[in-house]
């Protein structure tokens, strides 16, 4: 699993960091740090802050393709 954000359509809501703490993390205002080849213990997670993020900036990879949830590549 590969966790890929748009950080130039990331408007720093950090919706994402409410359903997935322990991936997501906005330090200071507006800086989004997070982990971009999380374990698959956190896939629930990680697709719950993609599903959470209202301007769509966060997608899931799974193996060569794109996930469904998310914003396309």
């Amino acid at each position: 699993m590969r966790v890929v954000v748009d950080l130039n359509r990331c408007q720093a809501y950090a919706q994402c960091c409410y359903a997935a703490p322990d991936r997501f993390v906005l330090q200071g205002d507006e800086i989004l740090v997070y982990d971009p080849a999380p374990p698959d213990r956190d896939r629930a997670a990680v697709e719950r802050a993609v599903q959470a993020c209202p301007v769509r900036a966060i997608r899931v990879e799974h193996g060569d393709a794109p996930a469904a949830a998310g914003i396309s590549a």
